[in-house]
C-alpha cells in the first residue's frame, strides 16, 4: 500500500454554518463548497489547508453515523483521511495483515472519491479513512 499523503481531517459538528464561523472568518480558509453524501446521511464542507483539507461533516438525519458519534463524543476530530494510490489493493493488503475494517470494499464518498474505513479498534483508537480521488 502506498499513502501520499493526508488526504483530509474530518470533523464532527452540529451545525456546518456554526463552524465555518471559525474556518472562514476567524482562520479565513475558504469553503470549497458542500456536499451531501445520501448514503452516509451526511453533509460535508472542505477547506483546503495547503496540501490538504478539513472536512467538516454534518448529520443529515438523527440516526446517521455523524450524529450518533456526537450523541457519544460530542463535536470534535471524528476521523483522518489518507490518500492511497490504490484503494482496492490497500484494502486487500490490510485484509490478509488481518486489521479489522468497517469497508470491506470502496464506496462513494464526498468529492468523487472512493473510501474505506478502518475500525477504531485496529487503529489505536482512531477512525481512520483510506481515500483514492480521481
Amino acid at each position: 500500500m502506498k499513502v501520499l499523503k493526508v488526504d483530509h481531517i474530518g470533523i464532527a459538528v452540529k451545525s456546518i454554518d456554526e463552524a465555518a464561523k471559525l474556518y472562514h472568518g476567524l482562520l479565513g480558509l475558504a469553503d470549497h463548497g458542500r456536499e451531501t453524501v445520501e448514503e452516509q446521511k451526511v453533509t460535508t464542507a472542505f477547506f483546503p489547508v495547503g496540501d490538504t483539507e478539513v472536512e467538516l461533516l454534518e448529520s443529515t438525519a438523527p440516526d446517521g453515523p455523524v450524529a450518533k458519534f456526537i450523541e457519544k463524543k460530542g463535536e470534535g476530530v471524528h476521523h483522518i483521511a489518507f490518500r492511497v494510490d490504490n484503494i482496492e489493493a490497500a484494502l486487500e493488503e490490510l485484509k490478509a495483515q488481518g486489521i479489522q475494517l468497517i469497508d470491506q470494499s470502496p464506496r462513494k464518498g464526498a468529492g468523487g472519491a472512493r473510501i474505506a474505513f478502518l475500525h477504531p479498534k485496529a487503529t489505536g483508537g482512531v477512525l481512520v479513512e483510506l481515500c483514492e480521488r480521481p
